[in-house]
């Protein structure tokens, strides 16, 4: 998601919501701050920032992850390709095309750009305190985070596979 504030300066945000068999589910975000026009730079998260987000949530989470994700350039490039290939404890499956609402973090974008509609900040400071503030009690919803994982009505538990007898 990429919040704008005064010209060209912007708040890009990142974030992964994980599950857990037994556990709460999680919003795990990290935000970039862009202040302003740098050539050559790249404005918002670069594959080596995403992987630094997925090694978070592996550090939090503990255990094989399976990352379900959009197919934004930076997350199906060459580069990302293989930062995934060198995590064995990462398994990742990209949606269709035009698939948002099969993709729970989309529910937090839109409940966060409702959160902050009508709202009047004046500067990249003040939108990004803003927009921590609203992650930051987004984390401590549960309900919110199931609900938003229920609206895509996938299935995200394990199969069971069923115990084979001895005859």
């Amino acid at each position: 998601m990429l919040v704008t504030a005064a010209g060209t300066r912007r708040v890009s945000i990142a974030a992964l919501i994980c599950t857990k068999l037994g556990h709460r589910s999680r919003l795990i975000y990290r935000i970039h701050l862009d202040r302003g026009p740098a050539k050559g730079r790249r404005k918002g998260f670069t594959e080596t920032d995403y992987a630094r987000l997925l090694d978070a949530a592996d550090q939090q989470h503990g255990g094989p992850i399976v990352l379900v994700w959009d197919n934004l350039n930076t997350h199906v490039s060459r580069t990302m390709r293989q930062l995934i290939d060198a995590r064995s404890w990462l398994t990742v499956y990209q949606l269709p095309p035009n698939a948002p609402d099969f993709h729970p973090v989309e529910g937090v974008w839109s409940h966060l750009k409702r959160s902050l509609a009508n709202l009047i900040k004046h500067n990249l400071d003040q939108v990004t305190a803003l927009v921590k503030t609203r992650l930051k009690r987004m984390r401590y919803r549960p309900g919110l985070i199931e609900g938003l994982i229920a609206k895509t009505a996938l299935d995200l538990q394990p199969p069971v596979i069923p115990a084979i007898e001895d005859p």
